[in-house]
């Protein structure tokens, strides 16, 4: 007898010991291996501020899941882990650490300073959230693990700038950006989350110069007026065609604009004509393009008025819109306001509202890096699970305006291009220039700005390989296979991989992107701080088990939909936990040192190790297809139903009357089938719950090293047994259904009971014949008798169906006649007594007359129920005395 599992799971005892065990033997470590197939995914690497959350949980357990699952099969899996550095968010948490430690400013600190302080918060918290996924079990190559500013990556996006600038890809303008006036730097469009908000649209009367005529606009931003350069019409818009060319004065500024005419305006909206303010507004800024508009920023970094506002400056942009309003409407300028709800832009780091403003930056020319990107999904190169999802790349891609790469921060990758400060020459290199081409100057300053956190992110999937060299692992690795990421990061990430891995390594970056859904609360809301609804995954690991926490985060899940995580799933999840370690418990307690071969047992094997040996092998094909369409969910569900229901409930029952009978060949191919289909069980399950599947691999003798390492369970025709599961299913619907009848008749499990079979078919009575062991065991059946005809089967007898027989069970058997009559008219006496009561409160008018008509209906109704109890009880005793 074998007893090495504990009595009682708790996570808390191994899980850790495991993990250290794992790195230990180095089981994550993938190598450029020719002799196998590889496999690779990238993590989306997490924020080196951040801490692990339920989305970071769900979106590395998948990875996790895929990845064990191909290492299993014999793929070289590799999945490779990192940390982004994540600009914005890294430089406010030191800008906020610095302040509150040395009570001194990033200015006060230096740039050097400043980036020795963020290299140290990199050190001492970038660590944490490794060490966080580690205890939920991800089997990372760690050894291969990158930072989005280690040496290599930063060697990456250098080389990426010079080839697309040198390409004409990369080029610094003038143009209209947003503006994050809190974290005050530069944002690309995908960077600014849209929100419907009320707001207020203010119709202003512009007037016409030397006439007594106004031109009627309407805004949103009355503070951007002080910045106009011109009112726009549609030129075919008979109600301004007199006014085209001549000009207006700019109320409060007291400046002459012209009134032009444009197709950009819709003449339907608003009232048809549109100021035109070039450096705050994009639409704007094109018409200003196409009419030689000056340009006028009236805004300082922090979105107060700058001295272009004239008596405003220094105002903040709010205080300043209410006191335009208030100066407007004083002279008599301000037609009237309407409520209007309407799109407000917002930083999606802090929420600031962002400002549209010109600026000079960095753009990258996106229209000839899309087209390509977009032909590798309608190709097919690169397909979206779910396929839906490649509407939102598509959408983003065929509209995609040119891409603002360039960041008013310190902390991230620093432009690589000079400026001579003697002629102002510009040049894009790799290291500071000894000598200016056009001047001989030696005087050069390095660009201030640092890129968007997102150009070093589109080079993942290959600059962690090792481009711009050449490397084995870049070979072997790329493309990788499936990129695992939520929906709200397509246009983010995913385009820019995409556009970036065609371009540079003239392949797609991964053949599939499996997106999933965000974790929700138990109402479907969003987790987040406002609402004080997050959970951390921690924390329930700490209570759970990481086991328990990856299979409620995969449980039901399917592939793009959100998920609603409740405590009771846990729960839930760390029973099945709980049911598979007493069920390992019970084989363990009931097999010997000596490891069975299927050869010794193989003549002995009964109906019933046919049967799940031929289960396990079908739902290994399931589970496996299932696996490969990224139908973890549906998985995970074949592997529990299979485990509890079949292998538990049923299996392990059935065998128990051989494992303590005398018979040691009948009861060695019993152990044999217990733990050839749990060893399997096991490695069906490791991916989705490794460390209690490890714990009892290792706890079972002579199963190899580590399950972790082990054959992923492969189809095989010849254990498949059609005829045995035809039978055992027979077997169990009787089995179900005598169960039924007996728990409907209240039988003590004690009370045996003789089972009468009707059929007319010979294999059906064999098949009950073979059972018996089975009847005896699990239906409390004493013995077995087959009828030859109806006549012979008492007249009380409880029946049952199941295809090709009929089954009853004599009433004497499951019942004492005259004690379940005593009990029967006890019922009477009591069910009688409830009808009076409710006659006599009906009958009596004070309460008819005063009580609210629900509960008079509600009277009506236990009435009725009473009576109908009554009914079958009288109808029941009248049997019973009649016998």
């Amino acid at each position: 007898m074998l007893n090495n599992l504990p009595k009682n799971y708790d996570p808390k005892d191994f899980e850790d010991r495991i993990y250290q065990h794992w790195m230990e033997k180095d089981y994550f470590r993938a190598e450029v291996n020719p002799e196998k197939k590889s496999y690779s995914i990238v993590l989306p690497p997490p924020n080196i501020t951040g801490q692990l959350h339920l989305g970071h949980a769900l979106d590395q357990t998948l990875q996790d899941v895929l990845i064990r699952f191909k290492r299993m099969q014999g793929h070289e899996a590799l999945w490779l882990p990192g940390t982004d550095h994540a600009s914005i968010a890294t430089e406010v948490k030191v800008v906020e650490k610095i302040k509150k430690e040395e009570g001194l400013s990033k200015q006060e600190v230096g740039r050097d300073g400043f980036l020795d302080r963020a290299w140290q918060w990199r050190d001492e918290y970038g660590r944490v959230i490794v060490d966080q996924m580690k205890k939920l079990g991800n089997s990372c190559d760690w050894s291969r693990e990158r930072f989005t500013m280690d040496e290599g990556c930063n060697n990456a996006v250098t080389e990426v700038f010079i080839q697309l600038y040198e390409k004409g890809l990369i080029y610094r303008g003038n143009r209209i950006i947003n503006w994050c006036p809190d974290c005050k730097t530069s944002l690309s469009d995908a960077e600014v989350e849209h929100e419907e908000k009320n707001g207020f649209f203010w119709h202003v009367n512009y007037p016409i110069k030397d006439s007594d005529e106004f031109i009627e606009i309407a805004t949103t931003r009355p503070e951007t007026m002080l910045g106009d350069t011109a009112i726009a019409v549609h030129p075919e818009d008979e109600r301004f065609s007199h006014l085209i060319g001549k000009t207006a004065i700019l109320p409060l500024m007291d400046r002459e604009i012209p009134i032009i005419a444009d197709d950009y305006v819709d003449p339907a909206f608003g009232t048809g004509a549109v100021k035109i303010t070039p450096a705050h507004d994009p639409n704007d800024f094109e018409v200003g393009l196409r009419h030689n508009l000056p340009q006028i920023n009236v805004m300082k970094e922090n979105a107060s008025i700058n001295a272009n506002g004239g008596k405003y400056e220094g105002m903040g942009r709010y205080e300043a819109r209410k006191q335009i309003v208030k100066d407007l409407e004083e002279l008599g300028l301000l037609v009237h306001t309407k409520e209007r709800a309407h799109s407000v832009g917002q930083c999606y780091r802090c929420d600031t509202v962002v400002e549209p403003i010109t600026s000079d930056q960095w753009f990258v020319k996106m229209e000839p890096l899309a087209g390509p990107a977009i032909e590798a999904v309608k190709n097919s190169k690169i397909k979206f699970v779910p396929q839906r999802f490649d509407k939102i790349y598509l959408h983003w891609l065929e509209n995609i305006k040119d891409w603002c790469i360039s960041r008013q921060l310190w902390w991230g990758h620093r432009i690589p291009a000079y400026y001579c400060q003697d002629c102002g020459e510009l040049v894009v290199t790799r290291e500071a220039p000894s000598k200016c081409g056009k001047c001989s100057s030696s005087d050069f300053k390095q660009d201030e700005d640092v890129l968007d956190t997102w150009f070093s992110s589109a080079l993942w999937p290959f600059s962690t390989l090792g481009w711009p060299e050449k490397t084995k692992e870049l070979e072997y690795f790329y493309p990788t296979d499936v990129l695992v990421t939520g929906y709200d990061i397509i246009f983010f990430w995913v385009v820019r991989m995409a556009f970036s891995g065609i371009e540079f390594m003239e392949d797609i970056p991964f053949k599939h992107v499996f997106v999933h859904g965000l974790v929700r609360d138990a109402e479907g809301r969003k987790m987040s701080k406002s609402l004080g609804n997050g959970v951390d995954p921690l924390e329930v690991i700490d209570e759970y088990g990481a086991d328990a926490l990856r299979y409620t985060l995969i449980a039901g899940n399917s592939p793009g939909n959100d998920i609603r995580f409740q405590i009771e799933r846990i729960e839930a999840s760390r029973n099945f936990a709980n049911k598979l370690w007493n069920a390992t418990r019970f084989v363990l307690m009931n097999l010997d040192e000596r490891k069975i071969t299927f050869d010794e047992v193989k003549d002995n094997l009964n109906t019933a190790d046919h049967w799940i040996i031929s289960r396990l092998n079908e739902v290994s094909k399931e589970i496996t297809d299932n696996m490969e369409k990224f139908e973890l969910g549906l998985a995970l569900q074949k592997i529990y139903d299979f485990t509890w229901n079949e292998y538990c409930d049923w299996y392990i029952e059935l065998t128990k009357t051989r494992l303590y009978g005398e018979d040691l060949e009948r009861k060695a191919a019993a152990q044999y089938t217990l733990t050839y289909v749990l060893e399997n069980i096991l490695k069906l399950l490791h991916p989705f719950m490794p460390f209690i599947t490890e714990e009892i691999w290792q706890s079972i003798p002579n199963t190899g090293e580590s399950v972790m390492v082990s054959q992923w369970p492969k189809y095989k025709e010849d254990e498949r047994n059609h005829q045995a599961e035809e039978k055992m299913n027979l077997i169990m619907e009787a089995i179900k259904n005598i169960r039924n009848i007996r728990a409907e008749m209240n039988v003590a499990p004690s009370r045996r009971a003789k089972l009468m079979v009707f059929t007319s078919k010979e294999e059906m009575q064999t098949i009950i014949e073979e059972g018996k062991q089975y009847f005896t065991a699990l239906a409390g059946i004493s013995e077995i008798e087959f009828a030859q005809n109806k006549a012979s089967i008492p007249s009380d007898a409880v029946s049952t169906v199941v295809q090709g027989a009929e089954l009853f069970l004599p009433l004497e058997d499951l019942i004492d006649i005259e004690k379940e009559i005593e009990r029967l008219e006890k019922e009477k006496a009591k069910l009688q007594g409830e009808i009076k009561r409710v006659e006599g409160k009906l009958s009596n008018e004070g309460f008819t007359k005063k009580a609210p008509p629900h509960l008079i209906q509600e009277e009506r109704q236990k009435g009725e129920k009473y009576q109908e109890m009554l009914d079958i009880v009288l109808e029941r005793l009248e049997t019973l005395k009649n016998k």
